[in-house]
């Protein structure tokens, strides 16, 4: 994963949308702004320095993974999965 800043904009909004992805690839979202002067772009780039610096692993998700893993196995045994 790679650390990046995501600044887009959907066809008709007046508002631009501002995201941050750090390296473990969790999404920070840091609003919405009208105006993407030097200033706000200087202060976009602060708040991704700020989340950068103290990001943090995640913490990993065992029994998702266990139960991911079953639905896997019983979709290559032909199996459909069930959940209930």
């Amino acid at each position: 994963m790679s650390r990046k800043i995501n600044i887009s904009k959907h066809k008709g909004n007046t508002h631009w949308s501002i995201q941050v992805t750090d390296l473990y690839g969790t999404e920070h979202h840091l609003g919405y702004s009208s105006k993407l002067g030097d200033d706000m772009l200087a202060e976009i780039e602060r708040q991704a320095n700020d989340i950068w610096a103290n990001e943090v692993k995640p913490k990993e998700d065992l029994l998702s993974k266990a139960i991911a893993n079953c639905i896997e196995l019983d979709i290559k045994r032909g199996v459909e999965p069930n959940l209930d």
